[in-house]
C-alpha cells in the first residue's frame, strides 16, 4: 500500500516538473547568444586596438629615430652655419686686408709711376745732353777742393739715388706682383670654402626639409591612428557597457529560473511532506484498527476460554461427587482412595498477546550534494595552473575520458544555457535550488549537447558527451560549481571536489 503511494507521489512530482513554464527560455538563450557576440566583438576590438597601439608604437619609434636624425642634422647645420660665419668673418677680414693691400698696391703703383716719371725725366735729360752724363767732367769742373768734395758727394748721391730708385722700383714691382697674387689666392680660397660650406648648408637644409616632411607625414599618420584608436576604444566602451547590461539581464533571467526551481522544489517537498503525513496517518489508523481488531479477538478468545474452563470445572465437580459416592460404598478403601480422588486443577489458557502498532518509516530524502557528472580520471584541479599560455586561474575540475563518454546532471535543475560559448566550446549550464540555496553547474568542452534551454533535468540525466571543443588540449569534461547564478566573471566559482 505504501509502495503504491510512493510511486503515485513521485509520478506527480515528475509531472509537475515537466509542466513548469519555459516561456522565457528562448529569451535567456538569445541574451547569452548576444553576450557571446558582444564578447566576440569586444575581443576583435581589443585586437584592433592592440594592432593600432603597435602601429602607434612603431611610429613613435620612427619619430624618435627621425627626431634623433633631425637633431643630428640640426647640429651639422649649426656647425656648418658656424663655419660659414667663421669663413665669412675671415672673408670680411680678408676683404679688409685686400682693401689695405689694394691701397698699398695703389701707393706702390703711384711710387712706381713717380719713379718712372723721374726716370723718364732723367732719360730725357740724358738725351738732351747728348746721350750720356760724364761724372768725371762734373768732378773736374770743381772750382775748389770744397766744391770738389761737394760735387763728389753729389755725384755719389745721384748714383746711389739712381740705384736706390731702381732697386725700389724692382722691389715694389715684385711686392706688387706678390701682394696681388696673395690677395687673389686668399680670396679664391675663401670663396671656395664659402661655396663649399654654402653647398653643405644647402644639402643639410634639403635633408632637414625632407626629414621634416617625414615627420609631418608620421605625425599625420600618428594622429590618424590615435583618432582610430580613440574611436575603437569608445566603441569598446560601448560594447563593454552593452555586455555588462546583457550579463545583468542573463543573471536576472537565471535568478528567475532559480526562483522557479526553488518554488518547484518547495512545492515538491510540500507535496511529499503532505503525502508522507497522510500516509503516516493512514498507516497509524490502519495499525490502530488492526490493534483494536486483535484486541477484540483476544477478548473473545478469553471469554470463550473462560466458558470452557467453567464447563470443565463443573464436569470435574460432578465427577468428584460421583467418585465420592463410590468411595463411600467402599468403606475399607475410602480413606486411601479419597486422597487420590481429588480433581486436578487445570491451568488457565494464556491470553493471546496483543501486538503494538507498527511504526511506518518515512521514505529517505534525496541526496542534496552533487554526483560526479562523468566517469574518468581527475586531470586538472581547481586553482592556479599553466598549460602553456602562462599562469592562469582554473575555476573548475577537469575529468579526462574518451570522446563520447556520457555526461550526467550533477543535480536536478533547469537548463539555463545550452550552446557554444567562447573558450567553453559546447557547454551546458544548469541552475539548481538545493535546500533553499541557488547553485549553477557548468559542463564544458562537450562533443555533443543533449539538453535544451528551459528543460527540467533530474540528477543523473544525460545532458551531453565528453569532447574537446573550445579552448581544450584533449577530450575531457570541464566541470564548474557556482554558489548562486553563473556570471561572466565566474566570481562565485568554488572547488567542485568539496561538493561531490
Amino acid at each position: 500500500m505504501i509502495s503504491k503511494w510512493m510511486i503515485t507521489s513521485l509520478s506527480s512530482v515528475l509531472a509537475l516538473s515537466i509542466l513548469i513554464p519555459t516561456a522565457n527560455a528562448d529569451t535567456l538563450s538569445e541574451l547569452e547568444q548576444r553576450q557571446q557576440e558582444m564578447q566576440q566583438q569586444q575581443s576583435e576590438l581589443n585586437s584592433s586596438i592592440g594592432e593600432k597601439s603597435g602601429q602607434i608604437n612603431q611610429n613613435v619609434s620612427k619619430l624618435e629615430q627621425l627626431a634623433a636624425t633631425i637633431a643630428d642634422l640640426n647640429t651639422q647645420i649649426n656647425d656648418a652655419e658656424a663655419k660659414i660665419n667663421n669663413v665669412q668673418t675671415e672673408i670680411d677680414q680678408t676683404k679688409i686686408e685686400i682693401d689695405d693691400l689694394k691701397k698699398s698696391i695703389e701707393e706702390l703703383k703711384q711710387k712706381i709711376a713717380e719713379r718712372e716719371g723721374l726716370l723718364k725725366e732723367r732719360a730725357r735729360a740724358i738725351q738732351l745732353s747728348g746721350g750720356s752724363v760724364d761724372y768725371i767732367d762734373v768732378l773736374l769742373g770743381a772750382n775748389s777742393f770744397v766744391d770738389f768734395i761737394d760735387r763728389f758727394s753729389a755725384v755719389n748721391t745721384l748714383i746711389e739715388a739712381d740705384r736706390e730708385i731702381m732697386r725700389e722700383q724692382a722691389a715694389d714691382k715684385e711686392l706688387l706682383a706678390k701682394q696681388k697674387k696673395q690677395v687673389e689666392s686668399k680670396l679664391a680660397e675663401q670663396e671656395s670654402r664659402r661655396s663649399e660650406l654654402v653647398g653643405l648648408k644647402a644639402s643639410l637644409d634639403s635633408k632637414k626639409t625632407e626629414q621634416a616632411g617625414f615627420v609631418q607625414n608620421l605625425e599625420t599618420e600618428q594622429n590618424r591612428l590615435a583618432a582610430e584608436k580613440g574611436g575603437l576604444e569608445n566603441e569598446r566602451t560601448e560594447v563593454i557597457e552593452i555586455s555588462s547590461d546583457l550579463e545583468e539581464q542573463i543573471i536576472n533571467e537565471q535568478a528567475r529560473l532559480a526562483e522557479i526551481a526553488r518554488k518547484a522544489e518547495e512545492e515538491r517537498q510540500r507535496k511529499i511532506a503532505a503525502e508522507k503525513a497522510a500516509a503516516e496517518a493512514r498507516a497509524l489508523a490502519a495499525a490502530e484498527e488492526e490493534a483494536r481488531v486483535l484486541a477484540e479477538a483476544a477478548e473473545a478468545r478469553a471469554r470463550e476460554a473462560a466458558k470452557e474452563q467453567a464447563s470443565e470445572k463443573a464436569i470435574a465437580i460432578e465427577e468428584a461427587r460421583a467418585q465420592a459416592a463410590r468411595e463411600a460404598e467402599a468403606a475399607s478403601s475410602a480413606k486411601a482412595e479419597s486422597a487420590k480422588a481429588k480433581p486436578a486443577i487445570q491451568p488457565k489458557a494464556a491470553a493471546p498477546a496483543v501486538s503494538s502498532p507498527r511504526k511506518v518509516e518515512a521514505a529517505p530524502s534525496s541526496n542534496s550534494m552533487f554526483i560526479k557528472p562523468t566517469s574518468g580520471r581527475y586531470s586538472s584541479g581547481f586553482g592556479g595552473r599553466d598549460i602553456g599560455d602562462g599562469a592562469e586561474s582554473h575555476l573548475g575540475q577537469d575529468i579526462a575520458n574518451v570522446t563520447g563518454t556520457p555526461i550526467s546532471a550533477a543535480a536536478s535543475g533547469y537548463v539555463s544555457f545550452a550552446g557554444r560559448m567562447g573558450g567553453y566550446g559546447n557547454v551546458v549550464i544548469l541552475t539548481h535550488s538545493i535546500n533553499g540555496q541557488t547553485y549553477a553547474t557548468v559542463y564544458a568542452h562537450m562533443s555533443a549537447i543533449n539538453a535544451s534551454v528551459g528543460q527540467a533535468v533530474t540528477q543523473g540525466q544525460n545532458v551531453g558527451s565528453v569532447g574537446s571543443t573550445g579552448r581544450s588540449t584533449g577530450p575531457h569534461l570541464h566541470f564548474e560549481v557556482h554558489i548562486g547564478p553563473w556570471n561572466g566573471s565566474r566570481s562565485n566559482a568554488v572547488n567542485p571536489m568539496n561538493y561531490f
